[in-house]
């Protein structure tokens, strides 16, 4: 099994919830400049978008969207409980995922992110992070995780507001997600995997210095 992955981003996710299973997988580096693997493949012959995560399984299928990851690992190691199986509870994850990936993921952190977005737009995702926060913050106050357990769902939201430090979104107002992103840091799979993506982000970013 193999994981292609940049440093930080959402396939963080990934790594994560394949510690907390104690999968053994290849993690395969994508720079995101030259969408190049360590090798030198270009990665888009293998995810014609050329974003990441993408997963090759033990039997070569090759799997892209990071929702669809999360679930496929939560369900290929049963027994790290990265996803409950009750039906109610299972689409609560769904929901959950549905949320990190579109509200946060995709309508907030990917405008305020890209450098090519115009500032009509990056003041429009400023704009709906309130909101979403306002939400989380609520579901949060009060509780460990989104659901009763840490769930892939977890790993998804603490990769996603670790952007925050990247972007005008202070996350200070809420403290109940503070206090959440807090926590989670704690976590031994967590812990590993953000000090191993960390130090590759900043050998990414010593490759590309910023110029005047």
């Amino acid at each position: 099994m193999q994981l292609y992955f940049s440093p930080l981003s959402c396939s963080l996710a990934t790594r994560i919830s394949l510690y907390e299973a104690g999968a053994e997988v290849a993690f395969v580096e994508v720079d995101s400049k030259t969408k190049r693997t360590q090798d030198g493949q270009d990665y888009r012959e293998i995810n014609p978008l050329g974003y990441v995560p993408t997963l090759r399984t033990d039997d070569g299928d090759i799997l892209t969207e990071n929702a669809a990851i999360l679930q496929h690992v939560a369900g290929r190691w049963p027994e790290a409980k990265l996803a409950p199986t009750e039906r109610r509870a299972r689409e609560r994850l769904q929901q959950w995922l549905c949320f990190v990936g579109t509200e946060l993921h995709k309508s907030v952190f990917t405008p305020l992110l890209d450098p090519k977005a115009p500032e009509g737009a990056k003041a429009y995702a400023l704009e709906k992070a309130s909101s979403r926060l306002d939400l989380l913050e609520k579901h949060l106050s009060g509780r460990e995780f989104l659901l009763e357990e840490f769930s892939v769902a977890d790993a998804y939201l603490f990769a996603v507001l670790g952007w925050c430090a990247a972007t005008p979104v202070d996350l200070k107002k809420w403290p109940a997600l503070v206090a959440y992103v807090s926590r989670l840091r704690e976590r031994p799979s967590i812990a590993q995997a953000f000090r191993e993506e960390r130090k590759l982000y900043a050998d990414h970013q010593a490759r590309y210095p910023k110029t005047a």
